[in-house]
């Protein structure tokens, strides 16, 4: 159901250098791309992640309690996706490790506009 989630950005270039790090370690890469939008995934594939400057010209900001979850293949692309993240201009808003009853191992992080992401694989 859903194609693509888009985020703000006040800074295009930067945020495609962010992104496009990320979108690499998962395998995908830019599938759209115009002045203020680039949006990266694979067309008829996964849902993609897009990063644009507000159309209304407004600054962008970010959403309280609004995230985005990228699902790592196992639990060492979830921390390479953390790491990564981090060397990239990204932040961190929680550390790689499992969380509940071991079911779910992820790492938190924030772009370097601010939206919050998480790395995040289920089971084992």
């Amino acid at each position: 159901m859903i194609g693509y989630v888009t985020l703000g950005t006040n800074d295009l270039a930067r945020g495609a250098r962010f992104y496009d790090a990320i979108a690499a370690e998962l395998g995908v890469g830019r599938m759209m791309e115009f002045d203020s939008f680039i949006a990266w995934g694979a067309p008829g594939g996964a849902p993609g992640i897009g990063l644009t400057k507000p159309f209304d010209g407004n600054p962008a900001s970010v959403g309280n309690g609004v995230m985005v979850a990228l699902e790592a293949k196992d639990r060492a692309q979830v921390q390479r996706l953390y790491d990564i993240a981090l060397a990239n201009g990204g932040t961190c808003e929680g550390p790689v490790g499992e969380r509940g009853d071991g079911s779910f191992f992820a790492g938190y992080f924030r772009d370097p506009d601010g939206n919050k992401l998480n790395a995040f694989v289920m089971g084992g």
